[in-house]
């Protein structure tokens, strides 16, 4: 059983990721970046927060959140956006006839999931968050999350500021490609 760990409103800034189920490449698969940008919006307008950097891969995204007033619940926001974009990447599934990949995912409910009435398992039930709480982690951070599309066994794009689905070109170029950030140092 997964240990639910409850996050702290104290710290206003948090690094926060999480992943498609087994790693799968279902933001890319569904082409479903466009509802991290919608999440993105929402947690803007209705929970008075911002995005300070991001990066959606072809299977998990990183970003880092500020929230400008306490009160707010990290577990609960996380698994909403997780879950409404769940649903919307499940029919992109069905509309593409994967049938493949949503039997795999249906497979994967647990009973318990199940009596909640859950279908699919879109993404890991956790989600790793981090308290930012000094500007040496932050600008870890965000260099880690704009580098992440060149690194690794990644190699997305030549230069990180041309992965489209980041805000590197906005901080380094100025550029806004789909979803422009609260710059850091106005934080």
């Amino acid at each position: 059983m997964a240990i639910r760990y409850k996050h702290s409103n104290v710290y206003s800034t948090y690094f926060c990721t999480f992943t498609c189920y087994k790693w799968l490449h279902l933001f890319k698969i569904t082409q479903s970046y466009d509802l991290v940008y919608d999440w993105f919006s929402i947690l803007r307008n209705k929970c008075n927060s911002e995005i300070i950097a991001y990066v959606i891969m072809p299977n998990h995204m990183h970003c880092i959140l500020y929230f400008k007033e306490a009160g707010f619940n990290l577990n609960t926001i996380i698994s909403n956006g997780k879950r409404f974009m769940a649903y919307e990447m499940i029919s992109r599934l069905e509309e593409k006839e994967e049938n493949t990949i949503l039997q795999l995912l249906s497979e994967s409910v647990t009973e318990r999931e199940k009596k909640k009435g859950q279908l699919h398992k879109v993404f890991k039930n956790s989600f790793d968050a981090k308290p930012i709480f000094s500007d040496k982690f932050l600008h870890q951070k965000i260099d880690y999350i704009h580098y992440n599309p060149v690194s690794g066994k990644w190699r997305l794009v030549r230069n990180y500021t041309d992965y489209e689905h980041s805000s590197a070109a906005f901080y380094e170029l100025n550029k806004l490609k789909h979803f422009m950030p609260l710059h850091y140092k106005d934080v």
